[in-house]
């Protein structure tokens, strides 16, 4: 398995994981209400497990698909970062957020020199 491989695989499996948390975990519902954000829960956990499967289809199948689920899904935690900072959250918490907005980024670079 390559490096794109696995961390696509990382990836889209810790964002189906997040993206089921997003309908059923009492923490991310609480979370999502910290956030003053509760009307946007379910949108998230839809679009990670959207993101998700498009990273996992993209990589076997369309490398375009690949490269935008995987900016989208780099925009989705970039977002999510910013939300983390605007409630003030401290580094460590925010960290999770901005460690997948990157990872994503990475995965999109490394799809478009790639294929592209």
């Amino acid at each position: 398995m390559d490096l794109l491989a696995a961390l696509t695989w990382f990836s889209s499996l810790a964002f189906i994981y997040f993206g089921i948390n997003c309908f059923y975990s009492k923490f991310i519902i609480a979370e999502f209400e910290r956030y003053a954000l509760p009307k946007f829960r379910k949108l998230t956990g839809f679009l990670q497990l959207l993101g998700a499967g498009g990273l996992l289809i993209g990589l076997y199948f369309s490398p375009l698909l690949l490269l935008l689920a995987a900016i989208g899904l780099s925009v989705l935690m970039l977002l999510g970062f910013l939300v983390r900072l605007k409630i003030r959250d401290n580094f460590i918490k925010s960290a999770p957020a901005f460690t997948f907005a990157t990872l994503n980024l990475l995965i999109a670079i490394k799809t478009y020199y790639a294929y592209f």
